[in-house]
């Protein structure tokens, strides 16, 4: 039977116009905080450090609209429960999920958004705004929100900083872009300069989350004479299936065997393919020679996390392990199980005894996330 509690470790908050014109100084920032500005054809845009992104396109709330491949072109259309606590416990209640785990969205899934500012300083006080934000405002609304920090890219004296702030306020876990020298010039994730980063997350015990998508280059482009339909199916196809990279990279870079106690979270992945990537990811290391003490399955095993929401799960769980599985909704992008998140729930977790079932649909992610006792 399937158990009452439900944790989605993937839902995204939608930040509303005012969150940076209200906590950084005119004085000092400028026209570089970011804001909203109409153009002459009435569509709302953000206007980050100078860059122009349409509304529609950043804000994935395709679950609250009556067309799920579109967005809000301005923000007067924007759902509430895209971005007020308050109306997303309703949606939560309505769904039956307990607890959610929180992404941004304007700052990038992996904050890579504002990991791009060619400020620093700026940089520093978006990032520590929305931080502030979501504590403040959204884990200060309800429990039932367990809310992450984005971090400053550069220079890494800052990021740790960053971190070690945001978990004394609250954050239960660190955002981190998979390929940070894609949002400027930086060096390699693999290289030494990022050890003080995964040493911080690991003595704090917070994990580090890669959301899926966070890298555009290595997703391909949909081509322009795609249906609104289609191309939001696409980007939602190819989002997942572009943390192959960013797993691949994890197990052959060294990272997990030099801080063996690092919990590492791969959003919106889906499980499928990892059945695939760590049955080759252990043949080739047999195959190649490698010297290292543990094979690609033992560090996942021991470290990684991977996310679903419609694959089946029981194939798949006897090769990723039932405990190393979070269930997630997605809520508010168009690809959501929301408001039926029970249903997809039942279907995919056919076949999978019961205590599995409560480790994927809440244990899991209580453990990783260190809620405690069941909030409702």
């Amino acid at each position: 039977m399937l158990t009452d509690r439900i944790i989605s470790a993937v839902d995204h908050v939608i930040e509303p116009p005012d969150v940076w014109s209200r906590r950084l100084s005119r004085t000092e920032f400028a026209a570089g905080i970011p804001h909203i500005e109409q153009r002459p054809s009435g569509a709302d845009f953000w206007i980050v450090e100078g860059c122009r992104l349409a509304l529609a396109d950043v804000a994935s709330v395709g679950a609250l609209m009556e067309d799920r491949a579109m967005g809000p072109a301005q923000w007067e259309e924007m759902p509430k429960a895209a971005y007020d606590p308050a109306a997303r416990l309703q949606t939560m209640d309505q769904d039956g999920i307990e607890c959610a785990v929180l992404y941004p969205t304007l700052a990038g899934f992996s904050g890579e958004r504002f990991g791009a500012i060619s400020d620093p300083d700026l940089q520093l006080a978006c990032v520590r705004a929305y931080n502030d934000w979501l504590i403040e405002e959204w884990a200060g609304a309800s429990a039932r929100f367990i809310p992450q920090c984005i971090v400053p890219l550069w220079p890494i004296e800052a990021t740790v900083k960053e971190i070690e702030r945001a978990v004394r306020r609250g954050h239960r876990g660190v955002i981190f872009p998979g390929v940070p020298m894609h949002s400027c010039n930086l060096p390699h994730i693999n290289g030494p300069e990022y050890d003080p980063i995964w040493a911080t997350c690991q003595e704090l015990d917070v994990p580090l989350c890669f959301h899926a998508g966070s890298a555009p280059k290595l997703q391909f482009p949909p081509a322009p004479n795609m249906s609104p339909q289609l191309t939001a199916a696409f980007h939602a196809v190819i989002r997942p299936a572009s943390a192959v990279f960013d797993l691949s990279n994890l197990l052959f870079s060294r990272i997990l065997l030099r801080f063996p106690k690092l919990k590492v979270v791969l959003a919106e992945s889906t499980i499928g393919w990892g059945t695939f990537l760590l049955e080759y990811a252990d043949h080739q290391y047999d195959q190649d020679h490698c010297d290292y003490e543990l094979k690609p399955s033992e560090m996942f095993q021991r470290q990684v996390y991977l996310t679903t929401w419609y694959d089946p799960v029981a194939v798949n769980a006897r090769h990723i392990g039932a405990t190393h599985i979070l269930w997630s909704t997605n809520f508010p992008a168009g690809n959501s199980t929301w408001p039926e998140t029970r249903s997809y729930a039942e279907k995919c977790l056919t076949g999978v005894d019961d205590a599995d079932q409560d480790r994927i649909l809440s244990g899991n992610a209580a453990n990783l996330y260190k809620i405690t006792s069941r909030i409702g």
